[in-house]
């Protein structure tokens, strides 16, 4: 693994774009998503994402060409609220950073399927439907669970929904959109084996 600094962000792979507070954390994520290691991937952070602390997407720029020359930014909010006061999110558990970031990548995942005018169309529903929302949320879990990331998504889920001491409103926002820790056990047993 190739790594060169930039500022305050270290470059991996030639293609990852990583802040150093947060590089082993984003490496061990990647390690379940082999499928991602030829893809470029901009992990950032960013103050300004709507109503979550993390959100991946492809770069507008990049949705012109190709679907093969596609690149994705995952933004990360520098601070997380815990329990009223205002946290570092390197300082978060690390179970809980590697299942966020899995989330995220789970979208990625998602996203490779995609040809540009299935991305506007994606972009399009999200924005507009809440049942939309909820699928692309579920779907996004789902790959993390399925490449492997089950313990970690549950760990995110718990701290999130009991520990963080997170709004109601919250915690009632992320029950409605993602898999509860019961249907995420039900995916990881009915997974099929690879054999």
């Amino acid at each position: 693994m190739i790594m060169k600094m930039q500022g305050n962000y270290e470059i991996i792979n030639h293609n990852k774009k990583v802040p150093s507070e947060l590089k082993d954390i984003i490496i061990k994520a990647l390690s379940f998503y082999p499928k991602l290691k030829n893809e470029k991937i901009d992990f950032v952070f960013n103050e300004n994402i709507r109503k979550s602390v993390m959100q991946a997407q492809p770069r507008f720029t990049s949705m012109y060409g190709s679907r093969k020359w596609r690149t994705y930014i995952v933004k990360i909010s520098h601070s997380f609220v815990l329990k009223g006061q205002r946290t570092p999110i390197q300082d978060l558990p690390e179970d809980v950073l590697v299942g966020w970031i899995g989330h995220e990548l789970g979208h990625i995942m998602d996203y490779l399927k995609r040809n540009n005018w299935s991305m506007i169309l994606f972009g399009i529903g999200y924005y507009t439907s809440k049942s939309f929302i909820i699928s692309a949320e579920r779907a996004a879990d789902t790959y993390a669970i399925n490449h492997g990331l089950s313990d970690y998504i549950l760990a995110t889920k718990d701290f999130i929904l009991r520990k963080a001491g997170m709004p109601e409103k919250y915690i009632k926002r992320i029950e409605r959109l993602y898999h509860s820790p019961e249907e995420i056990m039900d995916i990881v047993e009915n997974r099929p084996s690879e054999d």
